[in-house]
């Protein structure tokens, strides 16, 4: 069997600081470390956190006064910020750095008086913190056929953001929507849109074209790997999504068939590995890489931690 691994895949460099943020938490200062929501959307990577002494918590009420809490890198609305001051507890915000830049186009945005339209996934916990961010009412919207059902009044003034691990090209024809029935409207470059998102979306893109099916290595819960799963399936190409080895199903293949991998900004080379001996108990393997863009983005830990030597 022919496998080709995509590059870049598995972590960007805002996971990776989550989860060094969450280690060096623990090294510095003991367990327990107390983190609200999952770090990172990847059960593998908390599980591993929660062997190390690291206390995953839903709400702020579980967490005991005063205690270190840490803010997962899909960021947090003001009241949750408003509840650990209240409850004395010494906090180190791991929001990805390029959500935090989501979060003050928002606030810049509706100082200026904008009405504000977020392009995103309802309930997801990045989008909860960004439309929790402002006071300002924001519009939430997903569609193409959502903008179209938009009631402002043509000289309204409206501006746009986007979270930042969603499929680029849905977003850029929402985005292109939106312009040309709203012409004034601004927004934030679309740069913006989380950069690993777009480096493992095209390389699933080139990967299609040269495998009979792909497996993205992820969980469910990834708006990032299941939109790359999405991708595969809407260009013909069969594709699934598996957390491990464990769930790869050895009736999606034949033996001399061609299987691409991919795996979510959240997803550690681990599990990927995991998958490749998965397929390596069905056929004898020959392994390449593609070809693609390096990434050598790295972020500083949060104030409060010591970076290691």
């Amino acid at each position: 069997m022919n496998i080709i691994l995509a590059q870049p895949r598995g972590f960007c460099a805002g996971v990776v600081r989550a989860i060094d943020t969450v280690e060096q938490a623990l090294e510095q200062f003991g367990a327990p470390v107390y983190v609200r929501h999952e770090i990172v959307h990847n059960r593998h990577v908390v599980q591993t956190l929660r062997d190390q002494g690291a206390v995953f918590v839903d709400e702020l009420e579980r967490v005991p006064v005063g205690a270190l809490t840490i803010f997962s890198a899909h960021g947090v609305a003001r009241e949750v910020e408003r509840q650990a001051l209240e409850r004395q507890l010494q906090v180190v915000d791991a929001t990805c750095p390029l959500v935090t830049k989501v979060h003050n186009h928002a606030r810049q945005y509706a100082a200026k008086g904008y009405q504000l339209i977020l392009i995103g996934e309802p309930g997801h916990p990045e989008v909860i913190g960004i439309l929790g961010q402002v006071d300002a009412p924001i519009t939430l919207i997903q569609t193409v056929e959502q903008v179209r059902a938009l009631d402002f009044p043509a000289d309204t003034l409206l501006a746009y953001l986007t979270q930042t691990t969603l499929s680029v090209d849905d977003t850029r024809t929402v985005v292109k929507t939106l312009t040309q029935r709203y012409p004034n409207i601004v927004g934030p470059d679309a740069r913006d849109i989380c950069y690993a998102v777009q480096n493992r979306q095209q390389a699933v893109r080139e990967l299609c074209a040269q495998v009979d099916v792909l497996l993205v290595v992820g969980n469910a819960n990834s708006a990032n790997a299941t939109t790359l799963c999405k991708q595969a399936n809407d260009s013909g190409t069969p594709s699934y999504l598996v957390s491990d080895g464990s769930e790869v199903d050895t009736r999606w293949f034949t033996p001399e068939m061609s299987v691409g991998i991919s795996a979510g900004a959240s997803t550690p080379e681990v599990s990927v590995q995991d998958v490749i001996a998965a397929l390596a108990r069905f056929a004898p393997l020959h392994i390449q890489t593609l070809p693609g863009r390096e990434e050598h983005v790295q972020f500083r830990l949060p104030p409060g931690l010591i970076a290691r030597q």
